[in-house]
């Protein structure tokens, strides 16, 4: 099936997580739409046409250092999304050492929070912002021996909402996407087991995939997506229950 298209051309994007998985694919969408597109990880991120650069969001050194590269550049930002997460183990809470879930916050939340602030003045110049951030469904319903992780992504929705009201003025709109399980490494790291009853949960069967996910995400970044502020959207293959 071929995906819609959409013009994306005279626009800019900072993909965060942009190496591998859901990132990769939202980079890689972008680009077909004729986007420019950075891509920010801890990691190389090598994608053909990407312009890449090492950054840990909870570092506000990196994200500085990255814009002014971007500045020197030329770039003209008017799109984020908000994609670097972390999930780890299961872990029963009361089990769960303090410093893995202090990460797990760190990268899901404080990440997004750390990011948006420091590009939102490029935004606000571009005069027609864009910022999705990627949530789960964790967020929504809260999901047993994830509970750190629950967290921040309930705190990554509400970020979301919040911030759609301060900067809609500034022509900015902010979405979400709350991900149910995807085919992703992160996912698959939970074990053989999780994974199978993660699929036996889903009203379809199965996980979803990085490029189902790309789609809605530059939707929501395209000139049709005119009427969506502080939304959320789930991608659960029917699971969600909330």
């Amino acid at each position: 099936m071929m995906p819609n298209t959409y013009d994306l051309s005279a626009r800019c994007a900072i993909v965060t997580g942009a190496a591998t998985g859901i990132g990769r694919a939202v980079c890689r969408r972008l680009l077909l739409s004729g986007c420019r597109v950075h891509g920010w990880d801890l990691n190389p991120v090598q994608i053909e046409g990407v312009v890449p650069f090492i950054v840990d969001t909870r570092k506000p050194g990196d994200i500085s250092a990255a814009l002014r590269s971007m500045g020197d550049e030329g770039a003209r930002i008017d799109t984020l999304v908000n994609n670097a997460g972390y999930l780890g183990p299961l872990h029963r809470f009361e089990d769960h050492p303090s410093d893995r879930w202090e990460h797990i916050i760190g990268v899901n939340l404080i990440g997004t929070l750390n990011v948006t602030q420091a590009v939102l003045p490029h935004l606000k110049r571009s005069g027609r912002g864009r910022i999705v951030n990627m949530g789960s469904l964790a967020g929504k319903e809260g999901v047993a021996q994830m509970a750190a992780y629950s967290a921040a992504s309930a705190g990554v929705i509400a970020f979301t909402k919040a911030l759609s009201r301060e900067v809609i003025d500034a022509g900015i709109q902010v979405n979400c996407v709350a991900a149910g399980p995807i085919d992703t490494a992160m996912i698959h790291d939970l074990g053989d087991a999780v994974v199978s009853r993660m699929i036996d949960d889903s009203p379809m069967k199965r996980l979803g995939t990085p490029d189902e996910v790309a789609e809605l995400v530059v939707w929501l970044c395209a000139k049709g997506c005119s009427f969506n502020t502080g939304a959320v959207f789930d991608m659960s293959g029917g699971r969600a229950r909330y």
